[in-house]
């Protein structure tokens, strides 16, 4: 693992707009090719090792939670909860995840949180990068199956739920969020779905009918939604989801899984694991008083704390009303005073591709620049 200083490519722009990707810019500079990472095979097959290995370890760690009942860490309401409960036991298919790693290129790589929810980062890596690598690094590969695996995975969710009309949603006003659900829409008509396109603020319970509706009054028969379920729980119409029966991708299961209250369970089952790092829910666990605070649900490293030999390092926000978990500290390695986190992508149960934020300092926040990568 390298990380190699480039020249731009003139109008890279241009080239990324005709492509559908228009945040390119966000926060003045959020793609970067003034850089990228070089990787060997040998570390690729590693980090998707990793990614499949640690999806495996995931859903056998919602199974204990489900099966011991094991949810007051979750701190999700009662009624929300057996909805989740309802929707694991039904076997509701998933989409996708993004599993954030630290890697070196020396250290396995190690668990750092799971997106399991509404991960993004999507269009830049299906298809940003791989546009940068078949112009920049032609005689090189990329760890980059992503756009195939979601249009394969969108016909097998098509088929389980028997091909309905599924609208896909997010908020207004958010360019970055209407990118990602907009490209994943066109993933899912190039897989034979009929899609709408609609706003969570546009959404409602219709009583008469008993379903939810757009605007129009219409009946929505399927959402995908890039609005966390926790979230969407709370929502005035939350408590309709279960009697509704609607097909929700991802599916209310998920929640269990992206919160970062898996990671002590994790750690619980599976203590040692080369790819995980101690996390509890109480800080006296860990032997050392170098450890990250974490909270149960929060955003672009809102709220997070890392409490290093040379001090605190605190990053502002609105969460952690619903409790906090401490995780080991591990350094993110130091490439010039850039400090990457690789984003290995799980469709179905597949690992399908890998992107890399970085940021000047060791807390990735939604002002890390996204980088390219290959590998040789």
């Amino acid at each position: 693992m390298e990380r190699e200083t480039l020249k731009p490519r003139a109008s890279w722009q241009r080239k990324f707009e005709d492509l559908g990707f228009h945040f390119h810019s966000l926060d003045d500079v959020y793609w970067d090719e003034s850089a990228c990472y070089r990787f060997s095979t040998s570390e690729i097959d590693m980090i998707e090792e990793a990614t499949w290995k640690l999806h495996e370890l995931c859903i056998a760690a919602v199974d204990h939670v489900i099966t011991k009942r094991a949810f007051k860490p979750f701190a999700l309401p009662d009624w929300f909860l057996e909805y989740a409960v309802d929707s694991w036991n039904a076997d509701d298919p998933t989409l996708f995840g993004r599993f954030d790693f630290r890697y070196d290129g020396i250290n396995a790589p190690k668990l750092l949180e799971y997106n399991a929810d509404t991960p993004t980062s999507l269009i830049e890596c299906a298809v940003a990068q791989w546009n940068w690598q078949q112009e920049v690094k032609p005689r090189h590969d990329q760890f980059n199956s992503l756009h195939e695996r979601l249009i394969e995975r969108w016909k097998e969710i098509r088929d389980h739920y028997e091909n309905p009309v599924v609208y896909f949603a997010c908020v207004k006003d958010n360019v970055e969020d209407f990118g990602n659900v907009e490209y994943l829409r066109d993933t899912a008509m190039q897989a034979g779905v009929n899609t709408r396109q609609m706003f969570i603020e546009d959404m409602g319970w219709h009583a008469g009918s008993e379903q939810f509706v757009d605007l129009d009054n219409n009946g929505v028969p399927a959402l995908f939604k890039l609005y966390p379920w926790e979230w969407l729980a709370g929502e005035d119409f939350g408590p309709h989801l279960p009697a509704s029966a609607i097909p929700v991708i991802e599916p209310a299961w998920k929640v269990l899984m992206s919160s970062k209250a898996i990671l002590p369970v994790l750690w619980e089952l599976n203590p040692n694991h080369p790819n995980l790092l101690p996390c509890y829910y109480d800080q006296d666990k860990l032997p050392s008083q170098q450890y990250v605070r974490k909270p149960i649900y929060s955003r672009e490293g809102a709220n997070v704390e890392l409490h290093t030999s040379r001090g605190t390092i605190a990053q502002p926000g609105t969460y952690g009303a619903e409790g906090f978990v401490y995780q080991a500290y591990s350094a993110l390695p130091d490439f010039n005073g850039n400090y990457p986190v690789l984003g290995s992508w799980i469709v179905g149960d597949e690992a399908a591709g890998m992107g890399i934020r970085e940021n000047t300092q060791q807390i990735t926040t939604n002002t890390s620049r996204f980088v390219p990568h290959y590998f040789t």
